[in-house]
């Protein structure tokens, strides 16, 4: 533990718990349109690991229509619409995880709760990911989010997790709320999000 992870713990109570409330009527809002565009369920609800590994459940608004193969409907980018393209774009999909970080399941700021699939995958040093709570962004998100490959991505976490502060944490909240704004980074190339992580050396995209 470093001394500034109390003050990062206040800081998510406060701050997620203001920007929660405040965004309830947005929330609401969008839950009516996910309902009439995407139909049921409104949330999406995934186990994910969190610190010390820990299974948590994550919530989200959904942004996929559910698989059908009768409709051609199977993959990510087939499943994937417009709506919910642009809910991703804006990260208002996100807005639900706020209650995760009230909760105490995650921080505003660390590495992004990836698939308990992924927990036998990783590298030892890939694993330290998992020595803080994972944030709603991180410093992976705003040096490319899903545009850049697995072994950036989890390089810039475990530098995360060895240099976090307050001022870090200010700086990629900064960051990413520029990086939506210009809706950077959405999706690997070729990809509606980002493709599956088999393991070290099993790819970079």
């Amino acid at each position: 533990m470093k001394p500034y992870d109390p003050l990062k713990r206040l800081v998510d109570l406060v701050v997620g718990g203001v920007a929660l409330l405040a965004s309830l009527p947005v929330q609401a809002v969008i839950a009516v349109l996910v309902r009439r565009r995407l139909g049921s369920p409104v949330l999406f609800r995934q186990p994910r690991p969190g610190k010390d590994e820990r299974v948590f459940e994550l919530v989200k608004f959904r942004t996929m229509l559910e698989p059908d193969e009768a409709r051609g409907l199977v993959t990510d980018e087939q499943r994937m619409t417009p709506f919910g393209s642009f809910l991703r774009a804006t990260s208002l999909d996100e807005l639900p995880t706020l209650w995760n970080v009230v909760r105490g399941d995650m921080s505003l700021v660390g590495p992004r709760p990836l698939l308990v699939r992924y927990l036998d995958r990783y590298t030892p040093e890939q694993r330290r990911r998992h020595e803080v709570r994972p944030g709603v962004t991180g410093l992976a998100q705003v040096s490319g989010r899903n545009a850049i490959g697995w072994d950036a991505k989890f390089a810039k976490d475990v530098e995360y997790v060895d240099t976090r502060s307050l001022a870090l944490d200010l700086r990629i909240l900064w960051r990413t709320v520029a990086g939506v704004l210009r809706r950077d980074g959405i999706s690997a190339d070729g990809e509606a999000t980002m493709s599956e992580f088999m393991g070290p050396g099993a790819g970079r995209g």
